[in-house]
């Protein structure tokens, strides 16, 4: 079986996106001001927000979510062992399903931080 790529699955998906943009730009305008002003810092932090999307993610079983949420969060300087406290939050509140997008989630990590 086929490793599955975070870099290949955000960009698959943002084509897609783009392809919405164009067809339905009402909709999709209306989702990215929902999404700016949920994710906008206030008295949670941007990194504490992103963390709970990423966290929403996990629990939702979103290849996609999961990306797009790790990509944000090394852009926004997360630490590996924020992303971990999470994750075992997650896996607390989930169980075995949740613990293995966990793992995806560090996968993804992995996949987008910079190599050193």
């Amino acid at each position: 079986m086929a490793e599955k790529s975070f870099v290949q699955i955000t960009s698959d998906v943002s084509s897609a996106l783009e392809t919405m943009r164009k067809e339905v730009p009402d909709t999709m305008q209306g989702f990215h001001a929902l999404s700016k002003a949920a994710l906008k810092a206030g008295v949670l932090s941007a990194l504490d927000k992103e963390l709970i999307a990423l966290a929403i993610g996990v629990s939702s079983r979103c290849d996609a979510c999961i990306g797009f949420h790790v990509k944000a969060l090394i852009r926004l300087g997360v630490t590996r062992e924020q992303l971990m406290e999470t994750l075992a939050v997650c896996t607390y509140m989930g169980g075995g399903p949740s613990l293995m997008y966990a793992a995806e989630a560090v996968r993804a990590f992995e996949e987008f931080s910079p190599k050193s």
